[in-house]
């Protein structure tokens, strides 16, 4: 049995996550009571039946902070009946969640007449910290449409294989503000700038005349390979420690062109390399 445990902030895609991972074929729970999940995993697995064999389950603030605390003894128990889970955390900045509110006009499930909903909203990551703390896989959906989040929810948990691991490679831009869901950071700022070329500004790193103009570069050789060996070395350690995600991102000035470059070089290394390989341009898109 597989169980993905999807939980975090309350407007930051949580149900989206949910329903792309019905569309996968999995058996999705929203908004289960974490006391009952023992219950239930035990339950399914004592069953053996297929429909169960993926199971996801939506979890929330909703949940009583006692229970909460107890997050670590009971994920133990799951590994202790040799139940494979993956927790998933959805999280935004502050301000996009109070504009997501704003233009739904939903309710925050925390706000009452003694939390409006910028309270609401730091009460909840104070409920969540235990998750946030065991979360396998953090995903920040401040730049991230409904479309995006489907997409990477089916390209780094609905089709990784459980042996290994999913790896996201980013580009951003330094102006726009590092990713919060980044286990690696990579500034490349210090590479030749294909902006201060007229005929190259309107371009990206993806267009084979910029690629051209920075592998011409001895520095730019230099700095991808360099990268390439720290990842080499270190993600097999990674994954023999159980991580089953890991994120890098590697950040430019304005996030168009030698970051962008630099990302699509390490996607293709890695994944003629045999490894699950995501990759995505976060002021592209």
């Amino acid at each position: 049995m597989k169980l993905v445990i999807i939980t975090g902030l309350s407007g930051s895609g949580k149900s989206i996550a949910l329903t792309t991972l019905e569309d996968l074929g999995y058996y999705c729970i929203d908004n289960l009571p974490l006391f009952l999940l023992p219950a239930l995993t035990e339950s399914l697995v004592v069953r053996q039946d297929s429909r169960f064999e993926l199971t996801a389950v939506g979890i929330d603030a909703r949940n009583q902070a006692s229970d909460l605390s107890g997050l670590n003894l009971l994920l133990d128990s799951l590994r202790e009946h040799g139940i494979q889970y993956d927790i998933i955390y959805l999280d935004a900045q502050d301000e996009t969640l109070i504009k997501r509110y704003s233009e739904t006009r939903r309710r925050h499930p925390l706000s009452d007449k003694d939390h409006p909903l910028a309270e609401a909203i730091k009460l909840e990551r104070k409920i969540l910290d235990p998750f946030a703390s065991a979360t396998d896989l953090h995903i920040d959906t401040t730049h991230t449409n409904l479309h995006q989040l489907r997409e990477m929810i089916r390209q780094r948990v609905g089709t990784r294989p459980d042996s290994q691991i999913s790896l996201l490679v980013e580009s951003f831009g330094f102006k726009h503000g590092v990713p919060r869901d980044t286990d690696f950071v990579f500034d490349v700022r210090c590479l030749p700038n294909p902006h201060w070329q007229p005929e190259l500004r309107p371009l990206t790193g993806r267009d084979p005349a910029v690629a051209g103009f920075l592998e011409n570069d001895e520095t730019v050789r230099d700095l991808r390979d360099d990268i390439i060996g720290f990842l080499e070395r270190w993600i097999p350690r990674f994954q023999a420690d159980g991580r089953s995600y890991l994120t890098v991102a590697i950040g430019c000035t304005g996030g168009q062109h030698r970051s962008v470059y630099m990302t699509e070089r390490l996607s293709s290394h890695f994944r003629e390399a045999g490894l699950q390989i995501q990759t995505r341009h976060r002021e592209l898109a």
